[in-house]
């Protein structure tokens, strides 16, 4: 294996006059995390053509056979027709779209697999973690689900978001969803980072919640462990009070780590970045010298070997 170097960003674009609800990859310059270039001369290069007709919020993950998996909502909010939140909150698309990759430049036909439960409400931004005790994926995602107490099920609302967590071997088979983490108000947009010393996770707790931390960090003993407690809260919020869509990721080469956070309400939008070299802290740092194309929405950061980096770069000429 070669050493590690550069980065992949997989993002889509917010623009609700194009539609650009589709799968983007974005190339560090060089090895710099904070100094990015979008491919394909800005072009999407995944869109998906059935469900919805559109995605949002992909997750890339490298499995142990080297093989990629994009995970992404179903959703398409810029139609023609224009946005129905309700719609899309209680009645959307119970889907995660797949593709898969050895190589990163050549990807699978889309695939549609339900994830999400009967009574569901949606299935929103999907992320997968690798569980090497036993060797299964970990996929998470955000449903609300039908309140039990429904009069009239099929006109009622869904419940407040919650993170569900299923197993997959294979990205095709998913075991029966079950609520790993759910908060007063509601709670989407979680990620999780993975390190020898513990579990951290960060989410997005909803605006209107009752004392809502907003973005949060939280760390604990393991994925599925009791003990998280909150070291940071409202992450972001001294730009705008609306933030979502956290993604973290490691320095290739020293003792750093990325915090972004997606700034949703204006336009332009797109992330931000914070970082720390204590992790354990939760003391987030805003690094005001970030370089990302407008616009840049929801997506998860790759890490990358040289040889990896060196064939986009190869294959996606400025």
């Amino acid at each position: 294996m070669s050493e590690a170097f550069g980065y992949l960003l997989v993002h889509f674009v917010e623009d609700p006059l194009e539609h650009k609800e589709k799968i983007y990859l974005s190339l560090s310059v060089g090895d710099d995390p904070l100094s990015w270039r979008r491919l394909n001369g800005g072009a999407a290069v995944l869109e998906s053509s059935k469900g919805t007709g559109g995605v949002r919020d992909p997750n890339i993950v490298r499995g142990p056979d080297g093989t990629f998996h994009i995970l992404a909502t179903d959703l398409r909010v810029w139609r023609p027709e224009g946005p129905d939140w309700w719609e899309f909150r209680h009645r959307g698309s119970l889907d995660v779209v797949i593709w898969d990759s050895t190589d990163l430049i050549t990807w699978s036909e889309p695939r549609y697999v339900r994830i999400a439960p009967d009574g569901a409400g949606m299935a929103w931004a999907p992320k997968a973690v690798f569980d090497p005790g036993s060797g299964d994926f970990l996929v998470f995602w955000s449903s609300g689900l039908q309140q039990a107490e429904a009069l009239v099920p099929v006109l009622a609302e869904t419940g407040p978001s919650k993170i569900l967590v299923a197993r997959t071997k294979d990205f095709v088979d998913f075991t029966v969803p079950e609520v790993y983490l759910e908060l007063p108000g509601g709670v989407i947009d979680m990620t999780l980072l993975v390190t020898d010393t513990g579990v951290h996770r960060f989410a997005k707790h909803d605006d209107d919640a009752p004392l809502s931390l907003q973005v949060f960090h939280q760390r604990g003993s393991s994925v599925f462990a009791d003990d998280f407690i909150t070291v940071a809260k409202n992450v972001g919020h001294e730009i705008s009070p609306h933030m979502e869509g956290p993604l973290v990721f490691r320095n290739n080469h020293e003792n750093r780590w990325y915090l972004w956070v997606d700034r949703y309400a204006d336009m332009t939008q797109g992330y931000l970045a914070y970082s720390t070299t204590n992790l354990e802290s939760g003391r987030w740092k805003r690094i005001p010298d970030f370089t990302l194309p407008g616009n840049t929405k929801h997506g998860a950061v790759l890490p990358l070997q040289a040889d990896e980096y060196r064939t986009l770069d190869a294959s996606y000429p400025r």
